[in-house]
């Protein structure tokens, strides 16, 4: 009791708790950026403790270069920030601190704890506020799954297992901390992260963990917006969109984050589109080029407002107006779910609408589609299209040639205008002399 006692206020490991040597999984204090490195030391001499956390130390110990290093200890806020020169304590609801070391920001947090069943929750279970301090123990209990509870100590270059995360790393498993069902409830985004990290890193989904998601997906409403929409930006730029969106269907959560996606894949043109576009983005993810979420997005839903314009230009609407509604439908459904930024909107609207101006390949209507802003990302949106098989692949091409022609040939290339032109309204000149028309009194 007493021994339970001393190590839950100072924060001390469990005698339960695995503290795995150098010998049994490999990792060296080499491993770590010379930063994360160094704010361990600083904190331990300064009488605190300090591990690499999460993340890092998995991605680590599957032969993945980390991202960032993450460090978690004992000590507070305001007890680390004197300890460094560049540091800035952030936060409102719980406070970090970033340690800035060169080109290289390390994020500090301080052991997190708290009681679940006491803690503020809303009527579904979801925890709606519990960031209060605690131990490493409590810190561990509150992670999500037991290959993100590892600590490393790049003194002693042991790893901290208290949930026997090595075990599951070694069997290329993924299982949630504690009861899936009461994990899933408290933060229902933890399902989607599931699915991310189980895809993203070749895991398989411990069937304990794996079984309740379908029945649960529904509680993927009482999520945020703004927050869902964060999680499936982190999902779909992963580098392994393809197998995340599988896995979505196999689980079952697909429904609750892109409503609109299983209308899209039962369509044959529609699921080689997103494929395509899916298999562009991993591509350039993984090859570390840029990548734009409103073209990913713009793609993912292309054939559901495809299909709404469609549908109008069959009630009678012009095809310009019909596109334009079909674009207000399709966002408006989405925009429910997913809190897409209008800045994301308004360039996926500006994608789609130059769509049918490709079609124009006559007089000066192809220079102007030349000069508009957002024209190279119109047209990769063209070559996908194309080779999905939606539109000719001859089209795609003359506008490659276009592009990269001089003006001489771009001139020669322009196809004779065969559209009805626009009749000018001559204005009735007046016969001389004629008197103007009396003012009203």
């Amino acid at each position: 009791m007493i021994k339970r006692f001393i190590r839950r206020v100072f924060g001390l490991p469990s005698e339960a708790a695995l503290q795995a040597p150098r010998d049994n999984h490999g990792l060296s204090r080499d491993a770590t950026s010379p930063a994360a490195t160094k704010v361990c030391a600083t904190l331990r001499e300064a009488g605190f403790s300090a591990y690499v956390v999460g993340g890092a130390v998995r991605d680590l110990l599957l032969g993945i270069v980390p991202k960032d290093f993450d460090i978690a200890t004992d000590a507070r806020p305001e007890q680390i920030k004197p300890l460094f020169r560049r540091a800035l304590i952030i936060g409102r609801r719980f406070r970090l601190v970033h340690v800035l070391m060169g080109p290289e920001t390390v994020e500090v947090s301080t052991f997190r704890g708290a009681d679940t069943e006491t803690a503020q929750k809303d009527a579904h279970g979801r925890v709606l506020r519990d960031n209060v301090f605690g131990t490493m123990e409590e810190d561990a209990r509150r992670r999500d799954f037991t290959v993100n509870a590892l600590y490393f100590d790049p003194a002693t270059e042991q790893v901290v297992d208290l949930h026997g995360g090595l075990a599951d790393l070694k069997k290329r498993t993924l299982r949630v901390i504690g009861d899936p069902q009461t994990r899933y409830r408290e933060d229902p985004v933890r399902m989607l992260r599931g699915v991310r990290l189980a895809a993203k890193l070749g895991l398989t989904l411990d069937p304990a963990t794996r079984a309740p998601i379908r029945d649960m997906a529904p509680l993927m409403e009482t999520v945020p917006p703004a927050r869902l929409f964060d999680e499936m930006l982190k999902l779909l730029l992963s580098g392994h969109a393809s197998a995340c969106l599988r896995q979505l269907r196999d689980v079952g959560l697909h429904k609750g984050v892109l409503p609109l996606l299983d209308v899209i894949l039962e369509q044959p043109l529609g699921e080689r589109f997103v494929t395509l576009a899916l298999a562009q983005t991993d591509e350039r993810v993984l090859a570390e080029r840029p990548v734009s979420p409103a073209f990913l997005f713009a793609a993912l839903l292309w054939h559901e407002v495809l299909a709404a314009s469609k549908a109008r230009q069959a009630r009678g609407e012009r095809p310009v107006a019909a596109l334009e509604h079909a674009m207000d439908e399709v966002l408006d459904t989405q925009c429910a779910t997913l809190a897409i930024t209008r800045r994301l909107t308004a360039t996926m609207r500006e994608i789609w609408a130059m769509q049918p101006r490709f079609e124009q390949r006559s007089g000066t209507r192809a220079y102007r589609l030349l000069e508009a802003p957002r024209f190279r990302m119109a047209y990769d949106f063209l070559a996908l299209r194309a080779a999905s098989g939606e539109v000719s692949a001859d089209l795609e091409e003359w506008w490659r040639a276009f592009q990269g022609a001089d003006a001489d040939s771009r001139k020669a290339m322009l196809l004779p205008d065969t559209g009805p032109r626009k009749r000018r309204r001559r204005r009735r000149k007046k016969p001389p002399g004629a008197a103007a028309a009396p003012e009203a009194p």
